[in-house]
């Protein structure tokens, strides 16, 4: 492609690259120009203009974006229309992103001109949100980089969909009933993916009937959240889902507010023992843990080890201890005397 200032009578059927006031109008940029636009031009005193013209085997901006976004895409996005170069893919359905992240990299390193941004990997989608945006950057690109991207690309971008129905939320108690808020803020998170959360279920805040509860609930998958937060591996929550035949494949993420999670599996179920932030329904770690395995990854341990950076989120305005009290407050202190992680964690 070339670029630069022609005389206005070498223009036609270039693509002009910045607008033009004129008495009869604007002349957008972008614009093939046809012969009334270069009559209009010399009429108008512009003697010289910017114009992009494409060469034998160059593609245009708008046709190398559908043809980009039609090989990214996987079945569960919605292509949109192509202008200026631009194309966007979006959500048909309630989910999480699933993106091949190295041919991600392999296809933004074919041209600068040729671009895809996505949102980041399993991060979660409603049924109409955006997840990446395809440009391209110049008025046309070579016929071989578009080639050579689309192979690159070839399908790396995709929407892991619910994979179950129904949830069972476990809380335990040690003096009052808990509030109904902790059940309300999972309600919503469950209800953003389409699945349904059944029957309340309260139990005194001891291995045994906790533990009778995991192995009763009819759920898809069975969430625990405890009156008081769980800080060991033999704590209530992780030891009752063993007594109840389980296993616990996970405890403790690097991700704050939700350090207190613990995940494990019974009869083929996910358990997902939530930290006391789940009781918010701001972000917290329990949404990256929950989202991802209602939508059928297979987290493993690696996984949560990856989840440290920006694994630092916004401090929720409920938290007992915020951060920056806890500086403040216990700089200095022996180690033994800090706070042991609370409802917030």
């Amino acid at each position: 492609m070339k670029f630069g200032e022609v005389t206005t009578a070498e223009a036609l059927n270039c693509i002009l690259a910045h607008s033009i006031a004129l008495p009869s109008g604007r002349l957008r940029k972008g614009l093939c120009l046809n012969p009334a636009d270069i009559t209009a031009l010399i009429a108008g005193g512009h003697g010289l203009v910017t114009v992009a013209r494409l060469e034998p085997g160059d593609v245009d901006e708008d046709s190398a974006a559908a043809r980009l976004a039609a090989a990214l895409a996987q079945p569960g996005l919605r292509i949109g229309n192509a202008s200026t170069g631009r194309v966007n893919l979006f959500a048909q359905a309630p989910g999480i992103a699933c993106i091949d992240v190295a041919a991600i990299a392999a296809f933004n390193a074919v041209n600068p001109m040729i671009t895809v941004a996505t949102v980041p990997q399993h991060h979660r989608l409603d049924a109409g949100t955006m997840m990446a945006t395809i440009k391209i950057i110049a008025y046309g690109v070579p016929e071989a980089d578009v080639i050579q991207a689309v192979s690159a690309g070839q399908a790396a971008l995709g929407l892991l969909p619910p994979q179950y129905k129904t949830a069972t939320l476990i809380e335990t108690q040690i003096d009052a009933e808990p509030a109904v808020k902790g059940r309300d803020a999972m309600r919503g998170r469950l209800d953003r993916l389409d699945m349904e959360l059944l029957d309340r279920v309260v139990v005194p805040h001891q291995i045994a009937p906790l533990a009778r509860a995991v192995a009763a609930a009819d759920g898809d998958v069975v969430f625990i959240l405890t009156a008081s937060a769980t800080s060991d591996p033999a704590d209530v929550g992780p030891e009752a889902v063993r007594q109840a035949g389980g296993v616990i494949t996970q405890f403790g993420m690097p991700v704050d507010p939700g350090n207190l999670l613990f995940l494990g599996q019974i009869a083929g179920k996910s358990v997902i023992g939530l930290p006391g932030c789940a009781r918010s329904p701001a972000l917290n770690g329990a949404d990256w843990v929950m989202e991802r395995v209602l939508c059928g990854v297979d987290l493993t341990p690696a996984d949560f080890a990856q989840m440290g950076v920006g694994g630092l989120l916004k401090e929720i305005p409920t938290r007992p201890k915020p951060r920056g009290d806890i500086d403040q407050v216990w700089e200095g202190s022996p180690v033994s005397e800090l706070p042991k992680g609370d409802a917030a964690e």
